[in-house]
């Protein structure tokens, strides 16, 4: 408004109410969506400066000092406010209100004081105490809210960074006028003080939506990265056997239909009187036998091999890369290592298990693995025959 005027400006005064009014909605829209404190804390500050401008508009236009006292109550709950928004912070939740009623309590001695000292030296003395306050506020909420890296974000500090600069400078112009005791023609333009006011915060408001936009982008963009992990680790089990933990029998099968040509040895291990040990010492027994072999394979072959449970107690290593000559002495030791297994309550029981190995000569990885396990039956019939031969 004019200072050297008494007469309040109309459309100045509708144009801060309808964009007090307007700025509220958009920073509650904000915390509605975000249920982030520093929105809300805004949006509240906003309905104090909504009624600070109607008591404004009344005390200029009467030119009655009585309408001074409501009109800095609510002009400084809206200061308090920001300053509890600045403490809250962006990425506050519902505790940090807490400091809201701390920061009130402070209210009725700062307005006694400003109160007295506007009525002691006139209103422009006010509105420079009222400035110079809002910009301080304005610099605070700048320096206490967190560096984001996005535009929206910056551009808010930003906003706010300038408002504090102008606030600063209307509080410099009015102490001006109090100590030259007159308005000079290059201070009418304070008269469209609240037109270029209403600009930077509308810019503030926008850049608030951007800087939830923003946020609201990354969030999707982690829930997207965790969703694929989610996956990943889905698949994983998906393909994995639940009690030995090697690949299943599907995993097995889109690699046959995959692979057309296999590079390497496979081995196809089946064991020995299994059946036999299930009926004697129980399934607990059986189930401990094979997640053992599974746990024993896994760690006897290389990170680029892989292991299979093929059926009940059938299981497949593809040995990737490998000379034929490779794949029988590791199959060998892991029998060796199981003839020493122990069973919890029963103690040592040997495991045996018949074993064939094919190479894959540039064959299909089907033809390799029939190959295999042709050779692991004849090797089991072979062992069959003479342990009979042996007993009789």
């Amino acid at each position: 408004m004019d200072p050297s005027s008494p007469v309040a400006d109309l459309t100045a005064f509708w144009i801060q109410e309808i964009g007090a009014l307007l700025f509220g909605m958009v920073f509650f829209f904000l915390y509605r969506q975000s249920q982030v404190v520093y929105f809300g804390l805004w949006s509240a500050a906003w309905v104090l400066r909504l009624m600070a401008a109607m008591f404004g508009y009344a005390m200029i236009s009467s030119q009655s000092w009585r309408w001074l006292a409501p009109y800095c109550v609510f002009e400084f709950a809206f200061a308090i406010i920001l300053i509890a928004a600045g403490r809250a912070g962006f990425a506050a939740g519902f505790k940090d209100w807490r400091a809201v009623p701390r920061l009130i309590a402070i209210l009725p001695i700062f307005v006694a004081l400003v109160y007295a000292f506007g009525f002691s030296s006139h209103l422009e003395a006010y509105h420079a105490s009222d400035a110079l306050v809002l910009g301080a506020v304005y610099f605070y909420n700048f320096a206490t809210l967190r560096k984001n890296a996005g535009v929206g974000a910056r551009v808010f500090r930003f906003s706010l960074f300038v408002l504090g600069a102008a606030f600063v400078e209307h509080a410099a112009i009015f102490l001006y006028l109090v100590h030259t005791k007159r308005a000079p023609v290059w201070a009418l333009y304070l008269h469209h003080e609240t037109y270029y006011d209403f600009i930077l915060h509308a810019v503030l408001a926008f850049a608030a939506m951007a800087m939830w936009s923003e946020s609201q982008v990354d969030r999707i963009r982690d829930l997207g990265s965790e969703l694929d992990t989610v996956r990943r680790e889905v698949r994983n089990r998906l393909d994995l056997d639940r009690l030995t933990g090697l690949f299943n029998q599907s995993v097995l099968s889109a690699r046959i239909e995959t692979c057309f040509a296999f590079d390497g040895v496979v081995a196809v291990c089946d064991m020995d009187s299994f059946k036999e040990i299930n009926d004697r010492y129980g399934h607990l027994v059986g189930d401990e036998i094979l997640r053992h072999i599974g746990h024993l394979l896994q760690s006897s072959i290389r990170s680029e091999d892989e292991a299979f449970r093929w059926g009940g107690d059938e299981f497949v290593v593809l040995f990737h890369n490998n000379p034929p000559r490779t794949a029988g002495p590791r199959i060998a030791e892991i029998e060796s290592r199981l003839r020493d297994f122990r069973v919890r309550g029963f103690g040592v029981l040997p495991i045996s298990f018949s074993w064939g190995a094919a190479e894959g000569k540039g064959r299909t990885l089907r033809e390799a693995l029939d190959e295999a396990d042709r050779v692991m039956y004849q090797f089991k019939r072979a062992r069959v025959t003479g342990h009979r031969a042996a007993t009789m």
